[in-house]
């Protein structure tokens, strides 16, 4: 049978997302680092009072007023600053505008896996890095491989460390390509690598306010670089890619950062807690600055253990790959979401908890 795609899509795996069960179910959502608080009071008053007017007429095409409103927060000029439906959205921008036959996508791994989705869309090459046991940046097996374009998530998903910013000071210097910092976790972190877009002309920082300021379900991101590097991104770009009430919305969650600060702090001591109670029950843990944790269960039976919570409705995520086939990563929920998903494992989650809790500790 003819195909009607190009051999690069026939050939490509598409990204294949997490279960997303419908608002409303009676389930503990821990699968997709969602925040588990919701978003800023000032952000919920936008839609309550929204003129009509702004859905009947096209969006400003550059988003200016998410766009000022992110200067004065981050203290960069407005036009160093690209705005797109969701960090994704400038992933894939950047992809497209820079990525081909000879010219490769190389990053370390394990990270997000879009990454290799983005790049099995175009006719080029993916050059995966894996990382070391200790999650030590790659840097001399990065510069080699001579990409066009490489990503490093920091903090990086799913194993949740930060790079250091001297090591992406390091590889920023010494590669030709656009180095992409995608910090979509960084609301969660202790630093930031925003400094290097002032360094280098190469480099771009990637945010999201899908995380830090939970509106995830409302798909806006933002970029920031030096214009010689936006330039060529606005050029492949949409027209409108930001829609009015995004723009709206996301500028004044932007305005709140007290509120979001308070949620960031809220997840992070929980995330502590958490971590000490996987420990207490023999899980080794990684280290997150992020809103979530990777840990590995004394039994090394993760498959075994995602099944049995989504049958007590608690989704975590698996992914079935090689370093990660015995691991978990698991969102921070409220601290009575995160007492339930321990209490299930730990054996004291009433009498399906009770026998599932002997699965997953002692093995079948």
């Amino acid at each position: 049978m003819t195909s009607f795609f190009r051999p690069s899509v026939d050939a490509m795996v598409g990204y294949i997302p997490s279960q997303q069960p419908k608002p409303g179910t009676p389930i503990i959502k821990l699968n997709t680092n969602e925040n588990p608080y919701p978003p800023s009071q000032d952000a919920i008053a936008v839609l309550h009072n929204l003129d009509p007017e702004w859905l009947r007429r096209y969006p400003d095409p550059y988003a200016n007023d998410f766009r000022q409103a992110t200067s004065e927060v981050l203290g960069v000029p407005v036009d160093w600053i690209i705005v797109s439906n969701g960090s994704d959205d400038l992933l894939n921008l950047i992809v497209r505008s820079c990525a081909d036959l000879g010219r490769k996508v190389v990053y370390p791994m394990p990270t997000y896996v879009l990454y290799r989705t983005l790049t099995d869309m175009q006719p080029a090459e993916c050059v995966e890095i894996p990382y070391k046991e200790d999650y030590c940046l790659p840097i001399e097996e990065l510069v080699a491989a001579n990409g066009a374009v490489t990503f490093i998530a920091t903090p990086n998903s799913p194993s949740g460390h930060i790079v250091a910013i001297a090591d992406l000071r390091q590889l920023a210097a010494r590669i030709s390509g656009v180095l992409v910092i995608d910090e979509a976790y960084v609301d969660f972190a202790e630093e930031t690598a925003l400094p290097l877009v002032k360094e280098f002309e190469n480099v771009i920082v990637i945010r999201t306010l899908s995380k830090g300021y939970s509106l995830a379900g409302l798909r806006l991101g933002f970029g920031i670089a030096n214009p010689k590097l936006l330039s060529g991104l606005f050029k492949m770009r949409d027209n409108y890619n930001i829609d009015a009430i995004a723009c709206l919305v996301g500028t004044a969650a932007m305005g709140d950062q007290a509120y979001k600060n308070e949620c960031a702090e809220k997840v992070k001591a929980s995330r502590a807690k958490l971590a000490v109670n996987f420990k207490q029950l023999g899980f080794r843990v990684w280290d997150s600055q992020t809103n979530f944790l990777l840990v590995q269960p004394p039994k090394g039976n993760a498959e075994q253990i995602f099944l049995g919570l989504k049958e007590l409705g608690i989704l975590v995520r698996y992914f079935k790959q090689p370093g990660l086939e015995d691991k978990l990563r698991i969102t921070v929920g409220t601290d009575e979401q995160n007492q339930v998903l321990v209490e299930a494992i730990r054996n004291e989650g009433g009498e399906r908890g009770e026998e599932r809790g002997k699965i997953f500790i002692k093995g079948s």
